[in-house]
């Protein structure tokens, strides 16, 4: 189904931050008619500003990876799970036939794992109720204490080749089954 933005059922559009951004999604997923809606420095509130564009494209899957950014600018837990889930709300309520997969906020310095694990507990128990699919980025992404792998990032935040590379693996199975 094609509409006026020449989007097809078939786009996948990924969604987020510098994390997405960088993410070389159309050479991963080459199948997929990927769409990289990453934006640097985005955190959930400016992700909600954006999404009326994002649904006017009708994608045939959303995936989303946001959240760590609310963490840089201090934002509560409560706060940065709400916007979550009133992002996947929306996006259920205006593309009841959109695919949404949600992945798990991603690790970064030990001082701040326990508000990505609360984040992660949330947003795993909302994903559900509105028919999203949860990616848990965590086990293969962490250190026991909660910090980054170091070989996936150089800077307690971004990833680099390794960190994607980890990511992807985990990702394509559940992109890949439908």
């Amino acid at each position: 189904m094609n509409d006026t933005t020449g989007t097809t059922a078939r786009t996948t559009i990924f969604l987020g931050d510098s994390l997405t951004e960088a993410g070389n999604w159309a050479e991963w997923f080459p199948d997929a008619g990927a769409v990289n809606l990453g934006v640097g420095g985005d955190t959930t509130e400016l992700v909600l500003e954006r999404l009326e564009s994002v649904i006017e494209q009708a994608p045939g899957t959303i995936v989303l990876l946001i959240g760590t950014n609310d963490l840089a600018w201090r934002r509560p837990v409560e706060q940065t799970v709400r916007n979550i889930e009133s992002i996947l709300w929306k996006i259920h309520h205006e593309l009841p036939e959109t695919r949404v997969i949600v992945q798990s906020v991603l690790p970064r310095d030990r001082e701040l794992a326990d508000l990505v694990r609360e984040i992660n507990i949330h947003v795993r128990q909302f994903a559900p109720t509105v028919k999203a699919e949860w990616v848990d980025l965590w086990p293969e992404l962490a250190e026991e204490d909660g910090e980054i792998k170091p070989e996936y990032s150089d800077d307690r935040l971004h990833l680099n080749d390794a960190g994607y590379s980890a990511w992807v693996a985990q990702l394509r199975p559940v992109l890949e089954s439908a």
